[in-house]
């Protein structure tokens, strides 16, 4: 039984959502297989699991450039890193200026074909 060493990947960046809000949907999938996977992220509330999907998505059509068959893909690394973050001011009172941090992520699915 020899694993295989060929990998599919898929990269999001510069995505507007929190990387601390998008790796706590991450550990849910990670390590699921792939249908299973796409089933969770359908069916939870959250704002980062749209993007998730279309990360996952991608990653699976280009499994399929490489000949791997979507039922024994499985999610081997899921990732988010933080992106730069957009600089905003917002007007207060008395002339003052209160900063706003708007985050930004980049998101990275790498699928295996389990053996």
């Amino acid at each position: 039984m020899t694993q295989s060493k060929i990998e599919s990947k898929a990269t999001a960046k510069y995505l507007r959502l929190s990387a601390q809000k998008t790796r706590r949907i991450l550990d849910q999938i990670r390590g699921k297989n792939y249908q299973e996977a796409l089933m969770i992220l359908q069916f939870m509330p959250y704002k980062p699991c749209k993007m998730i999907k279309k990360v996952l998505e991608s990653a699976s059509s280009n499994a399929n450039n490489l000949n791997m068959s979507q039922n024994n893909l499985i999610i081997h690394q899921a990732f988010a890193n933080e992106g730069p973050k957009l600089k905003r001011f917002q007007p207060r009172a008395q002339g003052r200026a209160f900063p706003i941090h708007k985050p930004t992520c980049h998101i990275t699915i790498t699928l295996k074909e389990k053996s």
